[in-house]
């Protein structure tokens, strides 16, 4: 047993001091005495039972998304960020105004010919 943070649990987070890296445990696996985890990345791996007695562990709360490491649809979770209605959906788009660049000709097409015409012919 670890005696920071005591024996494997499933569904525990933890941080390796050394990497810093965040697992949680996944398994445990009483024939081969491994414990089964999986890194917020997504990798799956394998601690032996001996191995993870010598680790520089400690607990740590289940991440904000602990989704990382999952294969998960937000949608699936039962929420989203926008928590838009059929009715927002329903709504035509808003016209967003052109923006002026401060290098661009604003005069309209047949003005500014004039323009260059009246300063040519001066």
């Amino acid at each position: 047993m670890n005696e920071r943070v005591g024996a494997a649990r499933i569904g525990q987070w933890y941080r390796h001091l050394d990497k810093g890296e965040m697992f949680v445990v996944t398994g445990l696996d009483a024939r081969s005495d491994a414990v089964e985890i999986q890194n917020f990345d997504g990798d799956l791996d394998e601690i032996e039972g001996n191995v993870w007695n010598a680790l520089p562990l400690e607990l740590v709360e289940t991440p904000e998304d602990e989704t990382g490491p999952l294969d998960v649809d937000p949608e699936d979770l039962g929420y989203s960020e926008t928590e838009m209605t059929r009715l927002d959906w329903d709504e035509p788009l808003q016209q967003i105004p052109a923006q002026q660049e401060s290098w661009e000709d604003t005069t309209p097409g047949n003005e500014s010919d004039a323009l260059a015409e009246c300063q040519l012919s001066e």
